[in-house]
């Protein structure tokens, strides 16, 4: 799929940071939000997992929500459908992210433009892991990852 407000640069920029909070990680190895945590974490990134439902996801302590993060987080990575995201976002902005990404299939045009005034750098409708695989020199998708 196409990136919503995805550039090279944009792109560049965003995987040139490490602490990635991944919004609904699952602990399904065959969920999407799992493997491209995992996929992440074994390519250098520090993953941390949000999910209220769970202690421990990849072997790393999750998360409820973002403001109980103890650290800095640089990178929002979202696995919410869309009418859920606009909380996420305002969380994101809260707490001085420096990126949101929004999965693929999910937009919120009014909560992406709300992170940006607030000087995030905003990636919609498009996969964090394919882009990371394509800037490796893989091909198009990262299916072959899963």
């Amino acid at each position: 799929m196409p990136s919503d407000g995805g550039s090279q640069d944009v792109f560049d920029r965003i995987f040139a940071l490490r602490t990635v909070a991944v919004v609904g990680c699952s602990p399904k190895p065959e969920r999407p939000s799992h493997y491209v945590a995992a996929f992440l974490k074994e390519h250098g990134f520090r993953v941390i997992p949000v999910n209220p439902g769970h202690r421990d996801i990849l072997g790393q302590r999750c998360y409820p929500k973002l403001g109980d993060i103890p650290e800095p987080v640089d990178v929002v990575d979202v696995f919410r459908r869309g009418e859920f995201v606009l909380p996420v976002i305002q969380e994101a902005i809260a707490i001085k992210a420096k990126a949101l990404w929004l999965q693929d299939g999910i937009t919120h045009p009014e909560g992406e433009a709300l992170a940006r005034q607030a000087g995030l750098l905003v990636v919609s409708n498009d996969c964090m892991l394919r882009r990371y695989y394509q800037r490796l020199g893989g091909k198009e998708t990262g299916e072959a990852l899963q």
